[in-house]
């Protein structure tokens, strides 16, 4: 597996402290990453603001760090649920390749794209064909690119491990893949050896981050007692969170997976946001990576 690491837990969306890319290139070479995923969105990779000096300068930094440019990440909801006269899915199918054409320059051969979530007035059945549709018309257009569409089991559209293979027979490309993670399935109480098993023959990435399950109650003074709530969830350093990412990787392994498994920081992390703190969590995933692998 390819240990990369990816730019969003140094983008500053959660309190963290930023980085632009090109110095955050240099840190995941810094802390040991041969290999990185890119955010594509403001502030990080966004098509609005990516000129031909900055995938240049990107690419320099890439060399100068050793550090290979493996996924761009995009950020879909195929729902497209507004006016009907407003053209979301022609503009999402844009977004999606203008990221395959940044991701063949830098050299990375996967984008990473999600479902849709669930939306009011329109039934399940609805949605997955748009999502199918989707899915289809941007993988044609990455397909001349060189590129893969990898589908993260994130959005509420196929994202159990069952629903998501349909999905991907449905779709029915060759360069539609998955991004399979653990956080999802294991929120859900699916069986995180099985599930990985299952789907490492379709999966390209995978991306990870640990959890802390924090349980929440809300007091009720007519009974005098406490009702519960929706845990919360907390990133924690790799390892020490409620995920049996040992069965997860166990499955992978078994499976057959071999890509590039993905660190990411993309909540509010136990320690806080500063860039030590992220410095720490980022190293800690690697040897846990090298441990799990002996």
């Amino acid at each position: 597996m390819k240990p990369t690491l990816f730019s969003v837990g140094y983008a500053g969306l959660w309190g963290q402290q930023a980085l632009g890319l090109g110095e955050f290139i240099d840190k995941a070479g810094e802390l040991g990453y041969s290999s990185v995923m890119l955010m594509g969105k403001r502030p990080h990779l966004s098509p609005l603001d990516a000129t031909a000096e900055q995938i240049a300068d990107l690419k320099a930094h890439l060399d100068r760090a050793g550090v290979a440019c493996s996924i761009v990440a995009g950020y879909t909801d195929f729902a497209s649920a507004g006016a009907a006269e407003v053209p979301w899915m022609e503009t999402q199918i844009a977004y999606v390749e203008s990221l395959c054409r940044l991701a063949r320059e830098l050299g990375a051969s996967i984008v990473r794209v999600f479902t849709a979530y669930e939306t009011a007035g329109l039934s399940p059945a609805t949605l997955w064909g748009r999502v199918v549709a989707a899915l289809r018309e941007c993988c044609d257009r990455a397909a001349s690119l060189g590129v893969t569409i990898a589908v993260q089991n994130h959005h509420d559209i196929a994202v159990h491990s069952d629903a998501l293979l349909e999905l991907l027979g449905d779709v029915d490309r060759p360069n539609c893949r998955l991004s399979f993670d653990a956080w999802s399935p294991a929120l859900r109480g699916e069986d995180l050896y099985e599930s990985a098993r299952r789907m490492a023959p379709y999966a390209v990435c995978t991306t990870n981050a640990d959890y802390a399950r924090l349980p929440r109650f809300r007091y009720r003074p007519e009974l005098v007692n406490y009702e519960a709530e929706t845990p919360m969830i907390r990133a924690v350093p790799f390892g020490e969170g409620f995920i049996d990412y040992r069965a997860f990787f166990a499955g992978l392994r078994e499976g057959g997976f071999d890509g590039a498994a993905t660190y990411e920081m993309c909540s509010p992390l136990r320690g806080g946001g500063e860039t030590a703190n992220l410095d720490r969590y980022a190293r800690q995933y690697l040897r846990w990576l090298a441990e799990s692998a002996e």
